[in-house]
């Protein structure tokens, strides 16, 4: 009896552990860490062999005709993955109706940071890889931010991050988001399916419709939704469009007060399963770089060098300069408790490219268009990595100097 009554705390007091963990706003970025490492360890040890057979087991899916057959890795990428742009494009439609982008004067700030934290990345990749047009097709990889993993560091540092600064960078963020969507639609479309581009048409109008006439039975959404993502994923066109115009559909209010938003409700439900499971899935399943095959070679080439020069110093220039450029110009203002330093540490965590830059990766790159010892993911590592320690030793010791300044004040 006393060995239950144990066993029984013992239960409640990890149950306890980890509601307290997942309740931190850094939680999400200590389990993208985690999964890392864990998919690091794996592939670089006796473990290789069933880190290979997780990912590439066959999951296949048919009904009559119609047939998806892709491996665990690619279901991850393509279906997962979509929970988490499908929240994007919620928050992202949320934020423009009632939250900081719906007002202009919080909007030009971050929107200058986040097209110079795009610009001049990918700049610095395409002057690196110039003289090879199939090289060339990864120069969106260093334009990409990882918000959870930034924000969970961000949050590392506590109470002394200003909560103007935490909305600098998570509509800087939002921002990234779009541009990174609007980059995978353009440009990393393979041949086009025009029967299944009409079907995906057909779903949107009535997705469209049902938002009009103030349809609010999510399931009715989820159906429609999960024809509109198969019909575009047979198309040609990357699926995560597809999640991004569902969510612009879902209603945020209804005409009974007292009725919580499908929007507000999907919003709230998905945040906790992206945050802790999606996001970290996708990183164990895409992180798994093999060491062994590091060499001089491997790691001067320009595909991985324009990647960690990209991500580590294009996205801090990038983002700090246009926004400075912004401030001088009179375009955009600088909240009074955010200094010239916490706003440049800020710009350095911007190049923890991460989750979104092996996403792209993953797309810029077919197998054989790199030499078989190039990999662009230890670019992607050694510039998240370098930006994420840099960004909050930086932050760390800026944040403390300006709270000494205004204890002296």
């Amino acid at each position: 009896m006393q060995n239950t009554t144990n066993s029984y705390k013992t239960t409640d007091v990890v149950i306890s552990a980890i509601r307290d963990f997942l309740k931190l706003e850094s939680a999400s970025g200590i389990l993208l860490i985690g999964a890392m490492a864990l998919a690091m360890i794996m592939n670089n040890t006796a473990l290789d062999d069933i880190y290979q057979a997780i990912i590439k087991t066959p999951i296949a899916v048919q009904i009559g005709a119609l047939a998806i057959d892709k491996p665990l890795l690619l279901w991850i990428n393509d279906g997962l993955m979509a929970l988490f742009f499908f929240t994007v494009g919620l928050e992202l439609k949320r934020e423009i109706l009632e939250g900081e982008l719906s007002r202009l004067s919080q909007v030009a700030l971050p929107l200058a940071g986040a097209i110079g934290g795009m610009l001049v990345p990918a700049l610095i990749y395409a002057f690196l890889n110039r003289q090879d047009s199939v090289l060339l097709h990864g120069w969106a990889i260093p334009a990409a931010t990882d918000i959870a993993f930034a924000l969970g560091i961000l949050m590392l540092l506590g109470k002394r991050v200003p909560n103007s600064l935490k909305i600098f960078l998570i509509t800087l963020a939002v921002f990234d988001d779009v541009g990174a969507i609007i980059v995978i639609a353009l440009f990393y479309t393979a041949d086009l399916s025009y029967v299944s581009l009409i079907v995906a048409a057909i779903c949107i109008v009535i997705l469209v419709l049902m938002n009009l006439l103030n349809v609010t039975r999510i399931p009715a959404y989820a159906l429609v939704g999960l024809v509109l993502w198969v019909s575009v994923l047979k198309s040609g066109v990357h699926a995560t469009l597809a999640t991004v115009i569902m969510a612009f559909t879902i209603p945020l209010r209804t005409k009974n007060p007292e009725q919580r938003s499908p929007l507000h409700q999907l919003e709230s439900d998905l945040h906790p399963m992206v945050a802790y499971f999606v996001l970290p899935v996708f990183a164990f399943a895409n992180a798994g770089v093999n060491l062994g095959n590091l060499s001089i070679d491997s790691l001067t080439h320009p595909v991985p060098v324009g990647i960690a020069l990209g991500l580590f110093l294009g996205k801090q220039l990038g983002v700090f300069g246009f926004a400075w450029l912004a401030i001088k110009l009179g375009i955009a203002s600088k909240s009074k408790d955010i200094s010239w330093s916490s706003l440049y540490g800020v710009a350095i965590l911007c190049g923890v490219g991460f989750t979104m830059s092996l996403f792209i990766g993953a797309l810029a790159f077919n197998a054989g268009d790199l030499p078989a010892h190039i990999d662009e993911r230890f670019g992607i590592l050694l510039g998240s990595v370098l930006s994420a320690v840099v960004g909050y030793l930086w932050l760390r010791y800026s944040l403390k100097r300006d709270q000494r300044r205004q204890g002296g004040e």
